[in-house]
């Protein structure tokens, strides 16, 4: 499995290009500059394989400012959790509270369940529903590879807010200490906001996490 990571958009937002064989899929398309769009194309072009889906860990803005472009250029539509739908739908909206510029994303082509299996080339994921950041937020898990994509739940030394819509401390935290802890210490997690972690470290580091537990 071959990761390739972009930072976007004015939010420096990740977005993850994987590749099994010749399949393809992007988590989190957060480009929103031409620039930024083109950047992302041109490398998933380059590669040679095909995009089989585009798949959202969740649906505020800075995730989804590319969701339009690149699902029209390769003609494949996007993915996210049920809960998501109308934070997708207020795409628009939620780009103006912050005085941004957004592309409306197109309306899900599949929505995700927990404990969906996603398969593409050689590997295998699982779709785990980790909420509080928002209120249909997964995270991705790749057990083989001991690789999580975790969006907005869990970053290096600290977590997701929870002042947004939905948003839950609570929710967050048992996501965090019932879903990805135990995924064990040497997981590997590739989050929305910078640079990637492990739930060890994370564990005995954050300081949102020592001497805490759910609430």
């Amino acid at each position: 499995m071959i990761i390739k990571s972009f930072t976007f958009n004015p939010f420096s937002t990740n977005c993850y290009v994987v590749e099994s064989g010749e399949d393809i899929v992007v988590v989190d398309p957060s480009s929103q500059a031409d620039s930024e769009h083109g950047l992302l194309i041109d490398y998933i072009e380059s590669r040679g394989g095909v995009l089989q889906r585009i798949l959202l860990t969740h649906a505020h803005i800075d995730h989804v400012f590319g969701c339009k472009r690149l699902s029209e250029h390769f003609g494949v539509g996007i993915e996210v959790h049920a809960a998501e739908r109308m934070l997708l739908q207020r795409a628009e909206t939620q780009a103006a509270m912050f005085g941004v510029e957004l592309e409306p994303p197109p309306e899900p082509v599949s929505l995700l369940e927990p404990d969906t299996v996603i398969s593409f080339g050689d590997r295998t994921w699982e779709v785990l529903h980790t909420p509080g950041h928002s209120p249909g937020s997964v995270s991705f898990v790749d057990r083989a590879e001991g690789v999580v994509f975790a969006g907005d739940v869990l970053f290096a030394g600290s977590i997701g807010r929870t002042d947004l819509w939905q948003g839950s401390l609570p929710t967050l935290m048992r996501s965090i200490f019932d879903v990805l802890v135990p995924l064990g210490d040497a997981f590997r997690v590739l989050p929305g906001h910078g640079p990637s972690t492990t739930i060890g470290r994370e564990r005995l580091s954050n300081p949102h996490l020592v001497g805490h537990a759910p609430l």
